[in-house]
């Protein structure tokens, strides 16, 4: 089966660092897009960044200059390394993997993450991880 499993969540403070990690099994990394979306209590569940299998990465306006993702293929493992971290930040940290481009349907408006956490299309051709709290104090 395939699987992702997320790791490396907790709490920091602002200004801080923490770096996720993202074991996955039974996917293919090349051929797959592989993701962090997060979701805070009370907020839509967004994308923060991709690693998508053509090499190129996306990441949230709200991250950029931030956080930066990168894979281990040798390891099968995707990360995020969350600098500067914000309050604002503070959400549960779900690891995504898909097939090329399973973030963005060309029948919606915008060139990046289009697709809602809860649309069919996301729900049938992802993999989801449990998620990892990250919780940013001031």
């Amino acid at each position: 089966d395939a699987q992702v499993q997320e790791s490396g969540g907790g709490s920091a403070q602002a200004g801080g660092s923490l770096r996720l990690s993202c074991r996955t099994s039974g996917i293919p990394f090349d051929g797959s897009d592989m993701a962090w979306y997060r979701q805070a209590p009370g907020s839509e569940c967004g994308a923060v960044s991709i690693f998508a299998s053509d090499g190129s990465t996306y990441y949230a306006d709200s991250v950029k200059g931030r956080f930066t993702i990168s894979q281990d293929k040798a390891n099968n493992t995707v990360y995020l390394q969350m600098n500067a971290l914000k309050t604002e930040d503070t959400a549960k940290y779900y690891c995504v993997a898909g097939g090329p481009r399973f973030w963005h349907l060309d029948s919606r408006p915008g060139t990046g993450p289009n697709v809602p956490c809860n649309h069919p299309t996301m729900i049938k051709f992802t993999v989801w991880g449990q998620g990892t709290q990250v919780t940013v104090s001031s």
